[in-house]
This record gives structure tokens, C-alpha cells and sequence, in this order.
């Protein structure tokens, strides 16, 4: 009996001819160097993990899915998948022009023959896609911040898939996956879909889900690009693994999915579930608040808990994947194994930690109980985030000229290297301009490509285990908030707002810029001529009026205390 699920699915490869011959004609083409999201767009739709797409989405596509879901022919299609480009490359393309798209070390991909440009109302996907138009949303700060204004849209010739080094035996294409499940005659595949390690709660939900679907278990674990924040995907892939021996071998398969999450919640548990069927699956976990990217800018949850279910179920035959309703399992003290929490026997006392509890005994290197997971996954977490004290961290310091940033940033340096037991490394505005950012001018553009440098050089000495004191300007909240992604994926980002009014700044003003400023002769200055934007939650904030710069850092100390970074 021929089953559809495992049947071979159109891919937009190639032969292997004609992408030698295209490789050398995409030597004399325009080329433009994707984007990590858009490598990770790119693979699923060239090996049909995006099917029925053939392309990032023309216009019309675009505005069907924004609006109501749909591709312009009527198909189901959640998620707008669309080549973001900057202004000054978009100005040299027009409809009918190939391209060469190439991996960030040069290498061709794919040739996009381009038939859509336009600028997108971005506000009105944000609105649409993620059902708010709110920078508290991870996807939303990316569409403002970070994606291009200008949209290509057109259909793709594959050349070669991107190359990963890494758990390379764990990589499957859908025609791969769909040929596996064949040989091993699996008929009915239930997925997981998760970004988070495994613990023992998890094992028993897909335990479950696969004896009620009476089917095969594929863990299909998200290595592309998930939320800010979240454990990076090799110590993930090495929990899996330590996983993996716990379940029955020929029944259970693992999976690594190379996808871009957005985090759009219902929306994106229906994406979730087109790109399983494509991958041969029959059946799929969705669950409580399905790939949510937690509190707005209110404090609410973006989703309500069963609002991915919901519009999965919606849609169940269209997508063509059965939805298992995920079950919050709870560990049962008195019967030492888990329940779904709607079954505990009454008078039963139910343990569970939650994801902030973890992150806490994990920074604070207290116990995880056994019964919460597997001894193998808590020591590869503990050898990725070890508590506090040990780890690198980030203080950055940001406030107007004048206000006392450098100042308190050296006594803070001199005070940590007292302490000893870390290299802390101080980068000082004034210097990494000279020595870091000499080319570069006082323009929006330029003050950003320097904090990014700043936050980049912090993140690698915070990954390395040592501490970065920052004392720029940095005046714009969303190119903080960039480094602070940049940092925060290897340790903690401290904010220090030194507050000190301008009023202050300017009768200190030792250079003499503000003179000079308020006189026009210096264009484009922060404060005067140019905005800056007070960070909303920093960790911390000082008013140096009236107070020594020793009681300043001293509060810095007592934060980083409070915080776990240094021992009290």
C-alpha cells in the first residue's frame, strides 16, 4: 500500500551537472550574502521542507499571508518567508534580474530569479503575523531592527544545500526522513517539536503521545534559530543524545530541524505542523502556549495557553497531521511517577519545576532533583551554564558625555580586579574609538556599527569567561538591545543608566562639547541635536549629583552580588 506521507516531495535542486555549470555562470551575477535566518529559510525551501513554496513569496503571496494565511492560489501558508534586503542593494535590482545568493563565507546556494520588489508595511505584519505590533516580541524588534526594508520575492534554483559540521549524522532532509520511515515501515510517526533539553516530564509526554496515536516517535528538535536566550543548540543536541537511550530504540528516531523560528504562537504551531508533513509525519505534539515568546510589553503573555491548539485544530485537515494535545505532566510524590496534571489522585501532593526555577539552581549551582531529569542532561547543562560566580559577564554602562560613565567604569574595573579571580577588561568609549572605530563618524549609522563592535568584542571575552565593563553613549534603545542578545547567549548583561541630568553634564562639560554644540559646531550631538533614549528596565541606575564616584561603583558591586555574578 502506497502511503502519500512517505512518498518522495518535490525539491528545488539541480541535477548535479547543471549546478556546476550554474556555479560557474553565477561567477558574472549580483550576489548578496544571506542573512543566518535567511540561510536557514533557504535550505528549507530548496530540500522541501517549505513545500509548496518554490521561492521566497512574491507580493501578491506575501499579502495573502500577512492577511488571511493563504498563498495567492488558495493554500495554506501561515508564515511570510521573504528575502530581506537593504536599500542600497535593492536600488541596483529589478524584476526579471537573477541573483546569486551565497553563505556568509562566499559560497553560492541557490540563483533567485527575482519577479517581486516592494517595500512591506511592516507595522502591518508585525500586526497581522504576530498579533501585535509590540518590540517586547522577539520577531517584531527583528522585523524593525534587524531585517532589510526592501522585500525580493521569486522563484529559487537550489545549487547546494549549506553545510553544517556539526551532528551531521543527525541532519535529514524530508525525502531522507520519508525514505527511513519506508525502509523501517513505519506507518504512523507522531513529531516533538521543542527548542528546550529534555527532562523526565517530556519523556513521559512523548511516551504517551505515541501509545494513544499508536505510532512512532520522531524527536524533531529546532537547531536553527530560536529564542534569544535559549540553551544553545550543541549543548541541546548532547542532552538529546543522553535522552535518546532512555526510549525503546526501534520504535523512537531523533531528528535535527535547521529552521528559523519566528515565535508566532498559533500561527507558528501551523507552520509547525505543514513543515512535519512534509517531513512524512502523520501526527504532531502541539503545546500549551506552542513556540510563545512569553510577556509583551504590559507584562501579559503575547497567547493565551490554548490558542496555538486552537487554530491548529482549525486547520488539522488542511495541514494534513492529526494534533496530539500536549499534557502538562507533573511528578506524583506518593506514587513516584508522573501524571498528566488533570489525572493526580486526589490528596496527592505534585512537585515541579518550572523553566525560571531551573535557570535559578542551575546559575546558583544548587541541586535539580533526580525525579526533574536525568543525571546525563543536568551534567551537560552544568557544563554549559555553571553557577554565576564562574561565568563571564557584561556591565555596560550608558548614559549622556559628562555624565561619569568612564569615571565609575575605572573604579569599578580597579575594585573587581581587588576581588581578583576573573580578567576584567575595560572598553571605554574614547578608546575603542581610537583604537576599535577610528573610520567611523558621529552619523546614527556609525555610532551603531561602533556599539555593535563594542558588544561583540564583550561578547567574546563574557563567552571566555571573563568580564567586560562598557562605557559608551549608546544612545539608541534598540542597538542596546542588540547587544545585549549578543552578550546574554553567553553570559549576564548588566545595564547601568548613569542618570545624571544634562544640566549636570554640561556644567561638568571638561571638553567643552556642549559649548560647542549648542553653538552648532558640532552636528549630530547627543542631547543636544541628537536624541537619547533612556533605557525603560536597566539593572541599575546612578545619579552622580552630589555623590562620589567610590559610593557609585560600590552599587554596581553590591548588584552584581544581589545578582550572583561575584561572591558576597
Amino acid at each position: 500500500m502506497s502511503l502519500p506521507n512517505l512518498a518522495p516531495i518535490p525539491e528545488l535542486y539541480v541535477s548535479h551537472e547543471s549546478a556546476q555549470k550554474l556555479k560557474v555562470e553565477a561567477g558574472e551575477l549580483v550576489s548578496w550574502d544571506l542573512t543566518p535566518r535567511q540561510i536557514c529559510d533557504l535550505e528549507l525551501l530548496m530540500n522541501g521542507g517549505f513545500n509548496p513554496l518554490k521561492g521566497f513569496l512574491s507580493e501578491a503571496d506575501y499579502d495573502g499571508v500577512v492577511e488571511n494565511m493563504r498563498l495567492a492560489d488558495g493554500s495554506l501558508w501561515p508564515m511570510p518567508i521573504t528575502l530581506d534586503v537593504s536599500e542600497k542593494f535593492a536600488d541596483g535590482i529589478a524584476p526579471g534580474q537573477d541573483i546569486a545568493l551565497r553563505d556568509q563565507e562566499g559560497v553560492i546556494l541557490a540563483i533567485l530569479s527575482v519577479t517581486d520588489k516592494w517595500v512591506p508595511n511592516k507595522a502591518r505584519e508585525a500586526e497581522k503575523v504576530f498579533g501585535a505590533d509590540d518590540l517586547a516580541h522577539p520577531a517584531v524588534n527583528y522585523l524593525h531592527n534587524v531585517a532589510g526594508p526592501v522585500y525580493l520575492g521569486g522563484p529559487i534554483t537550489g545549487i547546494q544545500q549549506p553545510v553544517h559540521y556539526d551532528f551531521k549524522a543527525r541532519r535529514d532532509t524530508p525525502n531522507e526522513l520519508r525514505a527511513y520511515f519506508r525502509k523501517l515501515g513505519w506507518r504512523k510517526i507522531v513529531a516533538f517539536q521543542t527548542r528546550n533539553p529534555l527532562h523526565r516530564a517530556h519523556q513521559e509526554l512523548t511516551f504517551r503521545a505515541a501509545k494513544e496515536a499508536e505510532a512512532n516517535l520522531l524527536i524533531h528538535p529546532v537547531v536553527g534559530m530560536t529564542k534569544p536566550g535559549d540553551v544553545d543548540h550543541f549543548t541541546r543536541v548532547r542532552c538529546y543524545e543522553a535522552v535518546l537511550d532512555k526510549y525503546p530504540q526501534s520504535t523512537t528516531t531523533m531528528s535535527l530541524l535547521n529552521l528559523a523560528m519566528r515565535m508566532a504562537g498559533p500561527r507558528e504551531a501551523v507552520w509547525h505542523g505543514l513543515i512535519r508533513a512534509n517531513h512524512g509525519v502523520t501526527h504532531f505534539i502541539v503545546g500549551r502556549d506552542h513556540a510563545g515568546p512569553g510577556k509583551n510589553s504590559q507584562g501579559v503573555d503575547f497567547y493565551g495557553p490554548y490558542d496555538a491548539q486552537e487554530l491548529f485544530k482549525q486547520y488539522e485537515d488542511e495541514i494534513g497531521v492529526t494534533m496530539v494535545d500536549f499534557k502538562h505532566m507533573v511528578y506524583v510524590q506518593e506514587k513516584a511517577s508522573y501524571f498528566p496534571a488533570n489525572e493526580v489522585p486526589e490528596g496527592c501532593t505534585v512537585l515541579d519545576i518550572s523553566g525560571t526555577e531551573l535557570r535559578r539552581r542551575l546559575r546558583e549551582g544548587l541541586e535539580i532533583p533526580e525525579w526533574f531529569s536525568f543525571p546525563e542532561v543536568v551534567t551537560e547543562l552544568r557544563r554549559t551554564s555553571p553557577p554565576r560566580a564562574k561565568q563571564g559577564f557584561t556591565v555596560f554602562f550608558t548614559g549622556l558625555s559628562g555624565s561619569g560613565k568612564s569615571t565609575i567604569a575605572n573604579a569599578l574595573m580597579v575594585k573587581l580586579m581587588e576581588m581578583g579571580g576573573r580578567p576584567v577588561t575595560l572598553l571605554d568609549g574614547d578608546v575603542v574609538r581610537k583604537h576599535l572605530s577610528s573610520e567611523l563618524g558621529f552619523s546614527k549609522e556609525h555610532r551603531d556599527i561602533n556599539i555593535k563592535r563594542i558588544g561583540y568584542v564583550a561578547s567574546e571575552i563574557t563567552k571566555n569567561g571573563g568580564i567586560a565593563i562598557c562605557a559608551p553613549i549608546a544612545p539608541y534603545t534598540s542597538t542596546r538591545r542588540a547587544v545585549r542578545e549578543m552578550i546574554e547567549a553567553y553570559g549576564a548583561f548588566v545595564e547601568v543608566h548613569v542618570a545624571t541630568p544634562i544640566e549636570e553634564c554640561e556644567k561638568r562639560d571638561r571638553k567643552g562639547l556642549y559649548k560647542l554644540a549648542r553653538e552648532g559646531k558640532i552636528k549630530e550631538f547627543t542631547g543636544i541635536s541628537d536624541p537619547y533614549e533612556a533605557p525603560a528596565n536597566p539593572e541599575l541606575a546612578v545619579n552622580t549629583v552630589d555623590v562620589d564616584v567610590d559610593h557609585c561603583a560600590h552599587q554596581v558591586i553590591l548588584k552584581l552580588e544581589a545578582m550572583g555574578l561575584i561572591k558576597a
